[in-house]
């Protein structure tokens, strides 16, 4: 006794708890069947040296929520002892309706099952109702070996004889699961089990098999059906049709249909709607137009589903002005339009481009009568057949409508498709309204979500780009750039917008973005980067763009060269305007030559002869002279002695076209320095190299070797002046000119 008390006790210390995170709506019932008084105290109930009270029946109404509580229970707690001996102590003993009820508002097939086997050993003997409430569960959810177990296996031991309902059921359970072969195993069984079959069972069964399109199977059942002298009715015949028309089988259809007739059954709206839809899946509206025209003749007539049906027929045969005369006829008839009525008929609206106008005027009905359609791509055809036709004032009320049916969601590809009709149409105000609204809806943030097209967003980022919005314009496709684009245009024109705004940082850093994943770009938004950074007067930073330039196999103008030297030059940076020079003579540009004289020039002067006769030679071998006897009068009044000496001793190994003044030039600047030796030097090259130069300087060099104590070249020049050459051969002689 101790422990029924203690149980009970633990039993209303759960039911309490449930009660405080969810209040139970009945606990005075609750507390009564536990034999406990709404004033009495948990507490002192459940201590286990009380006499225990026995359970009280529950007052009349409560009986009624005992299988809500007991569902209730189930669907919190595990399926343990406790808590069966907490259902037990509940309800002691079980009746049909109550275990019907617990299995009818079971939350889950499982807890049904669960339940069904165990009230059982409470004593509950099953019958016919709980057994069919269990299988009829279990086959609706396609817990179908469970079903079948009960149904073949224990229904016997329980001596509970087996009704067509049952087998019915299952039946329809290994339909709806697609399993054939099990349907046919069952319904060939049901006689050995003593179950008669009558059309019902037949009904389930074809319909059953036909759901896999097993046609002829179909066919040689219901010759066996009429062998065995059972008699089909119309709901058989209507099964027939139906899986017929699913499987597309017409012929095959139509024959029954006139075997229906020749048995004097009369066909009833059902009937004629599964041939119509049969005829229509087949796309044969013309057979559909007979039935429908025999269904008018009919007392019935055709009703909203019979309407449907053609005007979906109709419409997908591209007969688009039928489908209208049909939808008015509905409204002369009285016969209220559905919306499968206006999903028959939209597409065909939708996708004329010469039917915009008729399409909103049944948009605006749906809306009126607040019907949504089922097939929300419908809306989406709308605004693109309206882009399409420039009727662009249409897609703008389409696409604020949609905000007035029930559960239909503007998606991306329904801003796409406005946002590149509004473009293409030049109503870019517009379009930006759209832009700014999806950009405040987050949508783009949506991984699960679709991707514009570049058709959309290209033209509104080229728009936005060239009209000062170009950090928008940015804002936006790094949206797209979370979703995986890697658009090059699109890239192009934000680099072009920031330049033209003179913020080639921006620009720059998205050229990085660029060719760090290998996307290519156009050398008009290089050049525009490259003059942006010469506006900001950073010519260093428009070098290193155009070398990007190059290196991206693009081809810098001979003005873009200029204009990077000339910044350069003026900044200070000759070695820097050296190496881009370097780069346009490597790339064939043969112009801006001035600019290069001036470089050449500067180098001299500022000592890097190296550099300046390297960059000389390159020219050389372009077949590109540069003006030697300028750099070298320029050199040498600029005193620059040693400069100048080098670059005719350049000239002279490479036979370089150089003139008398230009050594006259060079030795005045030597003599002038007091280097003896190196004019020495120069003076035999240019002799060697048959050159012509001032005897009355040559004299005046001699005798400063001689003062100098150089008397062997003085010797040697005095010689090579006489027309004698000391290194040749006798009889040789050199030309001396005066």
């Amino acid at each position: 006794m101790a422990s029924i008390a203690s149980s009970a006790g633990k039993t209303l210390a759960f039911l309490k708890t449930l009660n405080s995170r969810n209040p139970n709506p009945f606990p005075s019932l609750l507390l009564r069947v536990h034999g406990f008084s709404s004033e009495s105290s948990p507490e002192s109930s459940a201590d286990p040296d009380q006499e225990p009270q026995k359970p009280i029946r529950p007052m009349r109404g409560e009986a009624e929520k005992l299988d809500e509580t007991i569902c209730y229970m189930m669907a919190q707690r595990p399926w343990t002892t406790r808590l069966q001996n907490s259902i037990r102590n509940l309800v002691p003993n079980f009746n049909q309706a109550l275990v019907l009820g617990v299995l009818r508002r079971a939350r889950h097939p499982d807890h049904a099952l669960r339940f069904f086997r165990w009230v059982e050993k409470t004593g509950f003997r099953h019958d016919r109702d709980t057994y069919l409430e269990i299988i009829s569960i279990l086959s609706r959810n396609l817990m179908l070996n469970h079903a079948r177990c009960i149904l073949i296996d224990d229904m016997p031991k329980r001596e509970v004889d087996r009704e067509e309902d049952m087998f019915i059921e299952l039946i329809q359970g290994y339909g709806r699961e697609g399993i054939p072969q099990e349907v046919v195993k069952l319904f060939q069984k049901m006689p050995e089990f003593g179950v008669v079959r009558t059309p019902r069972s037949y009904d389930a069964f074809f319909k059953a098999i036909l759901r896999r399109g097993r046609v002829m199977m179909a066919k040689r059942f219901f010759n066996a059906m009429i062998r065995d002298g059972v008699a089909p009715t119309l709901s058989t015949y209507n099964t027939l049709l139906w899986g017929f028309s699913l499987c597309m089988k017409m012929d095959t259809a139509n024959r029954f249909f006139e075997d229906m007739k020749m048995r004097g059954i009369v066909p009833d709206i059902v009937t004629y709607n599964m041939l119509l839809n049969g005829w229509v899946r087949a796309k044969k509206v013309d057979d559909a137009e007979k039935v429908f025209a025999e269904m008018s003749s009919t007392d019935s007539g055709p009703n909203s589903i019979s309407y449907n049906l053609m005007i979906k027929g109709y419409v997908s045969a591209d007969r688009v002005d039928d489908g209208l005369r049909l939808f008015g006829e509905m409204r002369e008839k009285g016969i209220r339009a559905t919306e499968k009525t206006y999903a028959a008929l939209m597409p065909g609206l939708c996708d004329d481009t010469d039917r915009t106008g008729e399409a909103r005027k049944v948009m605006d009905e749906m809306v009126e009568r607040r019907m949504t359609p089922k097939d929300k791509s419908i809306f989406l055809r709308m605004i693109s057949s309206m882009c399409r036709s420039q009727d662009l004032d249409g897609a703008m009320a389409v696409h604020q409508a949609m905000g007035r049916f029930r559960d239909v969601a503007v998606d991306l590809s329904h801003y796409g498709v406005l946002i590149e009709g509004l473009c293409n149409g030049k109503k870019y105000d517009k379009a930006v309204e759209i832009l700014d609204e999806l950009l405040g809806k987050g949508m783009l943030l949506n991984p699960q979500s679709a991707v514009i097209e570049p058709s959309a967003y290209n033209p509104m980022i080229e728009y936005l780009c060239g009209n000062g919005l170009t950090s928008k314009a940015e804002e936006f496709f790094r949206l797209l750039m979370k979703k995986g684009i890697d658009d090059k245009v699109a890239f192009n024109h934000l680099i072009r917008g920031h330049a033209k705004e003179e913020k080639p940082e921006s620009a720059f850093e998205l050229l990085n973005i660029m060719n760090r994943r290998g996307i290519a770009s156009d050398a008009d938004a290089y050049t525009l980067l490259v003059e942006s950074y010469l506006k900001k007067r950073e010519p260093a930073d428009a070098r290193t763009v155009l070398d990007g330039m190059i290196e991206q196999g693009h081809l810098p103008s001979s003005s873009l060269f200029r204009s990077v030297m000339v910044a350069l030059f003026d900044d200070g940076r000759v070695q820097t305007a050296s190496r881009v020079m370097k780069s346009m003579i490597d790339k064939g540009v043969k112009e801006n030559m001035d600019v290069v004289h001036k470089i050449l020039e500067a180098l001299f002067m500022r000592g890097h002869v190296e550099e300046a006769l390297g960059r000389i030679n390159l020219l050389l071998l372009n077949s590109c002279a540069p003006d030697f006897d300028s750099l070298v009068v320029s050199l040498c009044e600029s005193s620059k002695a040693i400069e100048a000496l080098k670059l005719v001793d350049f000239g002279l190994e490479r036979d370089c076209d150089i003139s008398f003044s230009s050594f006259d030039c060079l030795l005045d600047v030597l003599y002038s320095a007091e280097k003896v030796l190196p004019a020495y030097s120069i003076l035999c090259k240019i002799k060697a190299k048959g050159g012509v130069v001032d005897k009355k300087g040559c004299e005046a060099l001699i005798e400063s070797l001689v003062a100098g104590g150089h008397t062997k070249q003085a010797d040697i020049l005095s010689r090579t002046l006489a027309g004698k050459n000391p290194g040749c051969k006798k009889g040789k002689k050199i030309a001396v000119d005066a």
